[in-house]
């Protein structure tokens, strides 16, 4: 798993138990999911803004946005981004128009 993911989830994890007046994300979890729902929503909108306007940086910027608040997601549900990077691999090499298929979509 990315460095990155394996240092966010430890994070994410230990903020579960932190003080909602010391922590952005503890906050979150503090107000629950509904709330944590809502900031995906948002950051699903920036960035489908950012594509549309067409700047890069702000791209970038969004899409780790949306990542963040889905990654809190997986936690406050007590699932680890290795499942869904093993999802992925799982679907990797297969045909998406396959995949979809086989879900009935």
């Amino acid at each position: 798993m990315s460095t990155v993911l394996t240092r966010l989830a430890e994070v994410l994890e230990a903020r579960k138990g932190a003080d909602p007046d010391s922590s952005y994300v503890a906050r979150l979890y503090a107000k629950g999911s509904d709330a944590i729902l809502k900031k995906i929503g948002e950051e699903a909108t920036e960035t489908v803004m950012a594509a549309k306007d067409g700047d890069a940086e702000k791209i970038i910027y969004e899409v780790a946005d949306l990542w963040f608040h889905s990654l809190v997601l997986l936690a406050s549900r007590g699932l680890h981004p290795d499942a869904v990077l093993a999802e992925l691999d799982r679907r990797f090499g297969q045909s998406g128009l396959a995949e979809k298929a086989a879900r009935g979509g």
